[in-house]
């Protein structure tokens, strides 16, 4: 049954045109059986009106607030009731003129010729910074070394020079993504606010090739989406961008550029550099074209580090477009990047399995086979394969590394993986991309070094949920 309002009451205790009805006779009973609290319980909280409309905006000019409120309904017995009945959004306008008087400055000039402290005497009072609570309205007398707080200041005023955050009934409180101030929602690696990163992925590498030469190097392509992106190594060499207009925005034609911040393709990049060598690029994104990513090289490269967040929509054209430029190389000349094997090592022509004659494999699935795998391997990277090739009682796979989630060692772009017997379980088709988790097998005598893909092992054709799959089992694993 609802609750019974106080308009509806008065009506029924003071009675229409008539004699009250028996129905009206029984509310009556129920509203003062109600109101003596029989039972001596709480019947909980009240209940809030509608939202009203938002204010205007509390500054002409610049950033301020606009505030609406609700109002709690309850009756005798009921608790107060929850939540907040002001809520406070920022509201942006167009920039003030130059020469307008700032708002806190303006609220101290105020009181400037009227007496205070109990004195006849005037001053003219400026904003005082160093008091403890920022939304206060502190004003200093010019020219006198103290100053006197007038009680705080009105809502909308900016908590200190340069700061983004705003005074709101004494406190000074920050905006939420949801443009509310004093919401603690923020925006995602994705760019949503309130979101949970479901709808980007995040693309992480190391690379590691070494260079046959000093110069410039192909590192990775950026592409036009990329958020959060993050960029570090430590060494002589140098990191390099250039523009999808062939434009470098740092570090191009030889010439070394200064740590700072550089305007680039819809976003800034904040480029450092200390003395310890550690070189880094960060830019929160995203970013409007394509970034190419470079290394000039002075020294073997010991890795670059990079990483950025790609919407779900925009991984698929990343990858194609990765693998058109056959991105793997990293360069125009691969020969001098990747050199090619001896002639003895290349058979004249690569023997086709015949699947249909072995056996099946066992089945592997699962998250518990998956952190079996990932755990106790030396190596997990995601790979596509170049070509299989049977020799004595193993098959060899010519892979090229493409990205690589766990090393104990130095990876090279192209790798052999053996796997034992004519039949490997499991079986990788040529053409295809993988993530394989493989163990490092060393002869006792230390002649030969291999990865080694186990029986029944771990090997995924490689997909955006199963690069998820592995990230999650690399957090899994025990140190």
């Amino acid at each position: 049954m609802g609750k019974l309002r106080p308009g509806n009451t008065e009506w029924l205790a003071s009675g229409h045109i008539g004699r009250p009805r028996p129905f009206q006779n029984l509310l009556l009973l129920l509203w003062t059986l109600l109101n003596c609290g029989l039972g001596g319980s709480a019947q909980g909280p009240g209940e809030w009106t509608p939202w009203g409309s938002w204010s205007r905006c509390s500054s002409s000019c610049g950033r301020g607030v606009s505030v609406h409120s609700r109002r709690c309904v309850r009756f005798p017995g009921e608790e107060p009731c929850w939540g907040d009945s002001h809520e406070y959004r920022l509201c942006q306008l167009l920039d003030c003129p130059p020469g307008v008087m700032p708002f806190r400055d303006l609220q101290c000039a105020l009181y400037n010729g009227r007496p205070v402290l109990g004195s006849q005497k005037t001053y003219r009072w400026v904003p005082f910074y160093g008091a403890p609570n920022q939304c206060d309205l502190n004003c200093l007398a010019e020219g006198h070394a103290f100053y006197h707080s007038f009680g705080r200041v009105l809502d909308g005023t900016t908590c200190s020079p340069g700061a983004q955050e705003l005074c709101v009934a004494g406190r000074c409180l920050s905006a939420g993504c949801d443009g509310l101030l004093g919401s603690d929602v923020r925006e995602d690696r994705c760019g949503r606010c309130g979101g949970a990163n479901d709808s980007c992925l995040l693309v992480q590498r190391v690379f590691r090739d070494a260079g046959a030469f000093a110069g410039y190097w192909n590192v990775t392509l950026i592409p036009a989406g990329a958020r959060h992106i993050r960029v570090a190594h430590r060494s002589r060499n140098h990191l390099a961008l250039m523009g999808s207009d062939g434009r470098y925005v740092l570090n191009g034609d030889w010439v070394v550029s200064r740590p700072g911040t550089y305007e680039a393709v819809g976003t800034r990049v904040v480029y450092t550099r200390d003395a310890s060598r550690e070189e880094t690029l960060r830019a929160a994104g995203p970013t409007s074209h394509d970034l190419l990513l470079q290394v000039l090289l002075q020294e073997p490269n010991p890795g670059i580090e990079f990483e950025f967040w790609l919407p779900r929509e925009h991984y698929g054209p990343f990858q194609a477009q990765v693998q058109a430029l056959g991105w793997s190389l990293r360069q125009p000349q691969p020969r001098e990047v990747v050199p090619p094997p001896p002639p003895s090592a290349i058979p004249a022509r690569t023997p086709t399995l015949a699947p249909d004659h072995c056996p099946p494999c066992p089945d592997t699935r699962g998250r518990a086979h998956r952190l079996l795998h990932y755990c106790g391997s030396d190596f997990v990277f995601q790979a596509r394969v170049l070509g299989r090739h049977r020799q004595d009682q193993e098959t060899r796979y010519e892979v090229r590394v493409q990205l690589v989630y766990k090393n104990r060692s130095p990876l090279r772009t192209r790798e052999y993986v053996w796997a034992p017997g004519h039949c490997p379980c499991p079986l990788l088709s040529p053409h295809r991309e993988y993530l394989l988790a493989v163990r490092r097998l060393v002869s006792p005598d230390g002649t030969q070094d291999r990865l080694l893909l186990p029986h029944a092992g771990y090997a995924r054709p490689w997909s955006p949920a199963e690069d998820s799959r592995a990230r999650l089992a690399a957090r899994r694993c025990p140190l």
